[in-house]
């Protein structure tokens, strides 16, 4: 008798559901790797034996034990889920130095105060001098807001950092960070599996970007955003409060939707208003197309030439440990004066072609 005639379901239903076990299984596999408890002895045997079991789920749907197959998966990958979360993140481990200490800020009036701004000297990327300093800037006096990138290999990635210039001449940057623990590496698919928390790093501009153009030998870009002043100020408090808040509510960083740009972009769109989704929000190393796009950059240029003019790189190398390292990053940059600012509202934003 055949399955169809004995109401078991058909090859044309088994091979989407072995599909869909097989993607599941391979999450599940990944899952315990990263987040499993032991060292890697420990973790090996948890994904052997569940990719084992896995194995005869998908030999039993195979040989059309339909109903066995799907409950006994679904009874064990109900559980692995439960398991997964209830992993909580946490505040409470041996951090590599660079994110040992976490930002928090105080806000009085129009003046901010930051504690535990990194200000690092680095002489190689495990050779340097920390120094985490407290420091306060008024608000009253921001009068700009560039959007930094860092490339270290495809042109579809890069690490986005926010700098906030002061008319004295003072800039802060504020970076969202993985807080990797001590002697741990970034590895993109671990960011998926819980591997990191999360953190809000502010620093000194000689040290966050200098540590990538020359130091890591990565190659940056400095793009002036259009804003009003009310919203650069909207958005460095925006950032006080979302470093403050991992301090007592920690959370995981995901690849995808929790990182340097997502989390930017949430904060940028509870400010003005709407803000489209679009692919370069996650492909962050395209993401001067999509600011330009929505006019959040200056219309008096093409984005090749805004691209050319903020090419830092060989700058920051010049400059390497000057006290005007702000200053000479900027050479070549043009300013966005204050009426091209104004020109930014949510939701009309004016588009253009890239």
């Amino acid at each position: 008798m055949s399955s169809a005639a004995a109401g078991l379901p058909g090859l044309g239903t088994i091979r989407p559901v072995l599909f869909i076990v097989s993607v599941l299984a391979g999450w599940g596999c990944c899952a315990l790797w990263y987040q499993a408890r032991g060292g890697r002895a420990l973790k090996s045997v948890s994904v052997i034996l569940w990719a084992a079991f896995s194995l005869a789920i998908l030999i039993a749907l195979w040989q059309s034990r339909f109903v066995p197959g799907i409950l006994g998966f679904g009874a064990a990958f109900g559980a692995l889920l439960l398991w997964w979360h209830r992993l909580e993140a946490s505040n409470d481990r041996v951090w590599a130095d660079d994110v040992a200490e976490m930002t928090t800020g105080t806000v009085e009036g129009s003046r901010v105060s930051l504690h535990n701004v990194r200000n690092f000297d680095w002489r190689t990327d495990t050779d340097y001098t920390q120094r985490w300093e407290s420091r306060t800037y008024d608000l009253q006096r921001l009068d700009s807001v560039d959007m930094i990138l860092s490339y270290w290999s495809l042109k579809a990635i890069a690490h986005v950092l926010i700098s906030f210039g002061f008319n004295d001449g003072n800039h802060v940057v504020f970076s969202v960070e993985i807080r990797r623990k001590k002697g741990e590496g970034f590895s993109e698919i671990g960011g998926f599996f819980k591997e990191f928390e999360l953190s809000v790093i502010a620093a000194d501009e000689r040290d966050v970007i200098r540590v990538r153009t020359n130091v890591r030998g990565e190659d940056d870009y400095l793009y002036r955003v259009r804003l009003p002043v009310s919203a650069m100020r909207s958005l460095f408090l925006a950032y006080v409060d979302q470093a403050n808040s991992l301090v007592s509510t920690p959370r995981f960083y995901n690849t995808i939707s929790v990182n340097c740009t997502t989390l930017v972009y949430h904060m940028v769109k509870h400010i003005i208003g709407y803000l489209p989704w679009d692919y370069r929000l996650v492909l962050s190393g395209y993401l001067p197309t999509y600011v330009y796009r929505i006019g959040g950059l200056d219309p008096r240029y093409t984005l090749r030439q805004l691209h050319a003019f903020g090419h830092i790189t060989e700058r920051a190398k010049h400059s390497d440990r000057s006290e005007t390292f702000s200053a000479d990053i900027r050479q070549g940059v043009p300013r966005i004066q204050p009426q091209e600012r104004a020109l930014r509202a949510a939701p009309s934003l004016p588009r253009h072609s890239a």
